[in-house]
């Protein structure tokens, strides 16, 4: 039996040339080595007590739910990207000072299926499951001809809908788990409810419940982009995505090559779509098992194209005629967008090139070395902007001068055409971040503040090719303040609100911290959300890898 495994010439590099060197702000030597992060961990389905040092709030009570890839082989077969690991589902159950943890892998269908044969079954992003070896030479070279399968390995995050739990990816495929025992409840396919092929893992939520999505679909004409609303009421108790319906559907500029997006943008009026010239060859995508690639192979970044932000009204599932463009970008995730004085603030976490999706093998995230030095130095940086929108474009706005009237904002947004905005961005941050690797992973006070005027976010500082540090970044002066400690690499932070909050960072911070130089050195780590300084940490006597994102339930 072949392992799977990508040959030397398949290896996707990082960006390189001119490009790269334009996003590199410091070049780093002497990276630690991460690999312990990216290892094949032991779930721990019994709660665990961890040892608490110092003292966390007494109000702090709840689960902190996390999800990310934990198993990358099966026998002699082995994932090839990061993304491609089964999910692992994480609870730190905070109670009384204390602390109590458990894990268990989500039970998907692929999962079963590759547990049960002790190889990789199923194809995932990165990596083409190859022709079951138990079958004949013609049912194998038939097999080249079917088309991947989506996969239910739902390893992204935690989400809510009509306040049910469930484990999410991008497919079409989601988990409803029990955030108490984190058993795998109920899967749910979204094409069952509504016609897309999928969804992001990063919905936004209305204040009374109503949560909005992303979905491709795939028709004879090409693909589409849709807006989904999901209803936060349930019609009886095994309602699940029932009255889910698409609120707008947008042409690519190119329908046979969409964009990629891992997440969208939301105000109080409307939602954001960022189409991103990181591209979609969705002939090279269907034929993928037939060429022998993985999926991960019809991805490509276009710096040709520019990047668009449609703008549709929530109400009346209009798209704005006007498009708003701005050089060629991407972004994985918004901090915040809001609307203030006729002007959209589009809040996002950005950089200069889109390959970077393709530079997360675990082959990369395994080196050591000046290897790995190479690999980090040669990705672009990610750094916090903001791009200022007007709202009331009409055919009187005047074309050629800079419409955002507003003195705080560096920002430019200048009509180029009747319906074209150009639009340049602003920092949202000073040059001490750019010793911090740039952030991600971004978070903010979201119950008070999502779709409105806000002060603080937080992240991770990435001076390594996963987050190395915790920053928290002041708008209004763009200062920073940072927890870091050599050799601990924090997950993204999780803001708590206390009960009683009158300021907006009134509130902890929670993130579980990995050690890799240290067998089981892993801990809950909490900060006070305005000072910055550590109040807290729980030791957790097990190894955990990186993940990716998760949320806080509170205790009812």
């Amino acid at each position: 039996m072949s392992p799977v495994k990508l040959e030397d010439s398949d290896e996707v590099k990082p960006s390189d040339g001119a490009k790269a060197k334009e996003c590199i702000t410091t070049v780093l030597k002497g990276l630690e080595s991460i690999a312990p992060l990216v290892r094949s961990v032991e779930e721990t389905p019994e709660s665990i007590s961890t040892e608490v040092q110092g003292t966390i709030p007494s109000w702090v009570n709840g689960n902190l739910l996390r999800n990310g890839p934990g198993k990358f082989e099966f026998g002699n077969t082995h994932y090839n990207h990061w993304f491609d690991g089964m999910a692992m589902l994480h609870q730190f159950k905070i109670e009384n000072g204390q602390v109590m943890y458990k894990s268990r892998f989500l039970q998907s269908d692929v999962y079963k299926k590759n547990s049960e044969r002790d190889r990789i079954m199923v194809s995932e992003f990165g990596t083409l499951a190859l022709p079951d070896p138990c079958k004949n030479f013609f049912q194998r070279f038939l097999s080249r001809f079917e088309m991947i399968q989506s996969t239910d390995n739902a390893s992204v995050s935690f989400v809510k809908y009509k306040g049910d739990y469930y484990v999410s990816t991008e497919t079409n495929f989601m988990h409803k788990v029990d955030p108490e025992s984190l058993n795998t409840v109920e899967k749910v396919d979204w094409s069952k409810f509504i016609a897309v092929n999928g969804a992001t893992a990063h919905p936004h939520y209305d204040p009374d419940g109503t949560t909005y999505n992303m979905g491709n679909s795939y028709g004879s004409k090409g693909a589409m982009y849709n807006i989904i609303c999901v209803p936060p009421e349930k019609t009886d108790a095994k309602d699940t995505l029932q009255g889910a319906k698409v609120l707008c559907s947008i042409t690519p500029a190119n329908t046979s090559h969409p964009s990629y997006y891992h997440s969208f943008a939301m105000s109080e009026n409307y939602v954001v779509f960022i189409e991103q010239p990181i591209k979609m060859d969705l002939l090279k995508i269907i034929t993928c098992k037939l060429r022998g690639k993985a999926l991960s192979d019809g991805i490509y970044w276009d710096p040709k194209e520019e990047t668009v932000f449609h703008l549709v009204d929530k109400h009346t599932g209009q798209a704005s005629s006007v498009r708003y463009h701005t050089k060629a970008i991407s972004t994985f995730h918004q901090i915040n967008a809001f609307e203030e004085d006729g002007f959209l603030m589009l809040d996002m976490c950005c950089s200069d090139d889109g390959q970077a999706i393709n530079n997360y093998l675990i082959q990369n995230l395994r080196k050591s070395g000046d290897a790995l030095d190479e690999v980090y130095n040669t990705m672009c940086r990610v750094f916090p902007r903001r791009f200022v929108l007007p709202l009331n474009v009409t055919s009187d706005t005047p074309t050629g001068q800079n419409l955002n009237t507003r003195p705080s904002s560096t920002a430019t947004c200048v009509k180029t055409s009747k319906d074209k905005m150009f639009c340049q961005h602003e920092d949202l941050h000073g040059d001490d971040l750019q010793e911090y690797g740039g952030l991600e992973f971004p978070q903010i006070n979201y119950s008070r503040c999502n779709t409105r005027p806000y002060r603080y976010f937080y992240g991770c500082g990435f001076r390594h090719l996963v987050g190395d540090s915790l920053l928290k970044m002041d708008l209004k002066d763009k200062s920073l303040k940072v927890w870091y400690q050599k050799g601990f690499y924090p997950s993204e932070p999780v803001f708590v609100p206390s009960p009683d909050a009158v300021d907006e960072d009134d509130g902890v911070i929670l993130s579980v911290v990995l050690t890799p130089s240290e067998d089981k050195g892993t801990f809950l780590l909490v900060l006070d959300a305005k000072t910055y300084e550590e109040l807290a940490r729980a030791n957790v006597p097990v190894n955990m890898p990186y993940g990716f994102h998760g949320t806080f339930k509170a205790s009812a």
